[in-house]
Formats: C-alpha cells, structure tokens, sequence
C-alpha cells in the first residue's frame, strides 16, 4: 500500500460520506498513512486523524477488537440513522465493560476490574 493508493481510496470515501458530521479517521502509523500527502488529505477534507500513540501495535488491536465486537455481534450495520448508532454504540460499550466477562481477565468484566484497581490504589493495597 501506498501512501498515493491510500489517498485514492480516501478521496473515494469522502466522495461517498453521506454525512456533514466531523469525521476521524482511525489508523496504525503506517508510513502511507503518517505521509504528508494522506495528512494532508485528512487536513483538506477536515478529517481528523486518529493513530495509536508512540509503536504500540497493541493498542490498535483493541479498537479493531471493539470495531469487530460492534460489526459481529451487536450488528451495527442494522442502523438507519446516526442517532440509532450512536445508542447501539452506547449500549454495546456498556455492555461489554460491565456484563461481558473476558478470559484475560480471569473471567471478569474490565469495570470490575477498573474498580478493583482504584480501590486497592486507594487503600494501597497494590
């Protein structure tokens, strides 16, 4: 990939938003996607940029992981407004932080563990 294909493909997409909301535009730091001229696309469509901080790759990870979780398993694709998506989104969030159990973490729910953690580091116990 490119950074000049990339761009190609963006101008596509732009040509095709059906929206006049403000758009982000979510990558890795792929060189294509770091370059001038795909920053400048982004600048130019008044699109903002979205990359993981610093060379973790797995924080990309996790938002792909999330995007999956929406697309497969809470069907947001099945929205017809914009308003209908973002309370799909709202509700999968708090499901998945607050009723979804995940195996990394012993079978836990990431808010249980969140508050776990600020408990003991109140009472400092970690």
């Amino acid at each position: 990939m490119s950074a000049e294909n990339v761009v190609q493909a963006l101008k596509m997409a732009v040509k095709q938003c059906k929206t006049d909301q403000p758009l982000i535009h979510h990558s890795d730091r792929g060189l294509q996607y770091c370059s001038s001229i795909y920053q400048n696309e982004l600048s130019v469509n008044t699109i903002t940029p979205s990359m993981t901080d610093g060379y973790n790759c797995y924080q990309n990870a996790l938002a792909e992981r999330m995007n999956g979780i929406l697309k497969q398993e809470f069907f947001i694709e099945t929205c017809n407004t914009g308003e209908e998506l973002e309370i799909l989104v709202k509700q999968s969030i708090k499901t998945y932080n607050n009723k979804r159990p995940h195996l990394s973490l012993k079978m836990k729910t990431p808010n249980f563990i969140h508050e776990k953690t600020e408990k003991d580091t109140l009472f400092g116990l970690n």
